[in-house]
C-alpha cells in the first residue's frame, strides 16, 4: 500500500544542510512515470555546486541528485518503451540522465553529435527547482517524476532486468568517461595499446580506469589520493600504479614519477578527472610529445590558474574538451557494465548511506572530505 506523501531532500543554496520535505503522491497521467529510486550516487557535481563553483544561476532550493537506478512503480498507458525503443512496464528498471537535450535547437538539429551543448535541455538535479511540481526533480529522494509531455526532453533507459540497481547508478558517470575517450578516438589521439595517464582518482578516476582499459589502453597509471580507498581501489580497477599527490608534493616529481613509470617520452593519453584546474599544466607535461589532453574534470567553475600555452604549441599537443555525453552515448555505459559486471570491483566503489537528513549530510561531507570513493544514498535497502 502507497504512502500518501513521498520525501525528497532540498538544498537551500551552496554551503546548506539538507532539508527533507513531504510531498503529495503525485497523478501520474498517460505520458509519465513516477520510478522508486534505489540508489543514488553523490557526483562530483554535486560537491561543486554546494562548494558555489556552478557558474550559472541555480533554482535554489533544488533536489540534487542525478546519478541514479530506479523502478517504475506506476506509469500510464502511453508510456511504453525507453529512449532506444525498449519496452518499459510496472517493475522496470531504468535510470535517467541528468542532461537532456531538446531535440529541436540549433545544436540538436545541426550538430546532433554535439547536442550535449543543447540550448535548452533538461537537467534532473540541477535546473529544476522545488517548487515546480510534482517536486520530484532529482534522485536524493525515495522516488521520481518523469513526463514526456510536460518536458519533452526527457530521456528514459532501461536497464538489464538482472542489473543491481547500485550497479545502474555508476551508469551515468562510466558513459561521461566513455564519451570522453571516443573524443580523443575520433581526433585520432587514442587508440590500442595506448598508455593512459588518469589524473584523479575519484569516482570519475576510477571509472575512466576502467573505460580505459575495456576500450583498448595498454597501460593505465593514476595520479590522485588518498591511498585509502582511492589509490588502493584503483590498482584493483586495474591501474598499473599509482602516484600518490599527498606523498609526491610537488608537481615536477609528479611529472618525473609518471615519466620514470611510463618510460620513453611520456605518456600517450593524459585524461583529467581531477577537478583541480592545476591538473591541466602538470597533466601535459607528461604527455609525449603530439600526444592527446582530455579534459572532463573541469565540469563546474573552480577557478583559473596560471599557465603557459606555449607548451601546447611547442609539444604539437591535441587538447580536448569534453561535457557530459549525448543520448546515443548512454547505452554505451549501460552495455559496459553489463558486459563487465564481474570483471571489475564496481560496488567496491560505493559506500551506502540512509535516506534522512543526516544520512545524506554524511554522505556528501564524506565525499567531500575523499573519505570516499562514491557516496550512494539509498532511501530503499530492499530494492538493493
Amino acid at each position: 500500500m502507497r504512502n500518501s506523501t513521498i520525501r525528497v531532500a532540498t538544498f537551500a543554496g551552496p554551503g546548506a544542510e539538507p532539508v527533507i520535505r513531504p510531498v503529495p503522491w503525485p497523478q501520474v497521467p498517460a505520458n509519465a512515470a513516477l520510478i522508486q529510486i534505489g540508489a543514488c550516487g553523490v557526483c562530483g557535481t554535486d560537491l561543486h555546486i554546494l562548494k558555489g563553483h556552478w557558474p550559472k544561476p541555480l533554482p535554489w532550493p533544488f533536489t540534487l541528485g542525478h546519478e541514479l537506478g530506479g523502478i517504475i512503480v506506476e506509469k500510464g498507458g502511453e508510456f511504453t518503451e525507453d529512449f532506444m525503443g525498449k519496452k518499459l512496464g510496472v517493475g522496470s528498471k531504468v535510470m535517467i540522465p541528468p542532461l537532456m537535450p531538446c531535440g529541436q535547437c540549433y545544436y540538436c538539429v545541426h550538430y546532433p553529435q554535439q547536442a550535449n551543448k543543447c540550448l535548452t535541455p533538461v537537467y534532473y538535479g540541477r535546473y529544476l527547482g522545488f517548487d515546480k511540481p510534482p517536486h520530484l526533480w532529482g534522485g536524493f529522494a525515495e522516488y521520481v517524476y518523469v513526463d514526456l509531455d510536460m518536458l519533452p526532453g526527457t530521456k528514459v533507459y532501461k536497464l538489464p532486468d538482472d542489473m543491481p540497481l547500485r550497479l545502474g547508478a555508476l551508469s551515468e558517470p562510466l558513459t561521461s568517461c566513455i564519451r570522453a575517450f571516443n573524443r580523443a578516438v575520433a581526433a585520432r589521439g587514442f587508440s590500442w595499446g595506448d598508455t593512459v595517464v588518469i589524473q584523479g582518482s575519484g569516482p570519475i578516476g576510477i571509472l575512466a580506469i576502467a573505460a580505459a582499459r575495456e576500450m583498448g589502453a595498454g597501460r593505465v597509471i593514476c595520479v590522485g589520493a588518498p591511498e585509502k580507498p582511492r589509490l588502493e581501489l584503483a590498482r584493483k580497477f586495474g591501474a598499473e600504479a599509482t602516484v600518490n599527490i599527498e606523498e609526491v608534493k610537488e608537481p615536477d616529481q609528479r611529472i618525473k614519477r609518471v615519466r620514470d613509470i611510463v618510460g620513453g617520452f611520456g605518456a600517450d593519453l593524459v585524461m583529467d578527472c581531477s577537478g583541480h584546474p592545476s591538473a591541466g599544466p602538470e597533466g601535459i607535461e607528461m604527455l609525449r610529445d603530439g600526444g592527446t589532453y582530455v579534459e572532463m574534470g573541469q565540469f563546474t567553475d573552480a577557478g583559473s590558474i596560471a599557465t603557459s600555452w606555449h607548451r601546447i604549441c611547442a609539444k604539437d599537443l591535441n587538447v580536448l574538451g569534453s561535457w557530459g555525453f549525448t543520448a546515443n552515448d548512454l547505452p554505451l555505459g549501460v552495455d559496459m557494465l553489463d558486459r563487465a559486471r564481474d570483471k571489475y570491483p564496481w560496488l567496491d566503489m560505493q559506500t551506502l548511506y540512509p535516506f534522512d537528513e543526516d544520512g545524506v549530510s554524511r554522505a556528501v561531507k564524506d565525499a567531500m572530505a575523499m573519505k570516499t570513493v562514491k557516496s550512494t544514498i539509498v532511501p530503499w535497502p530492499e530494492l538493493v
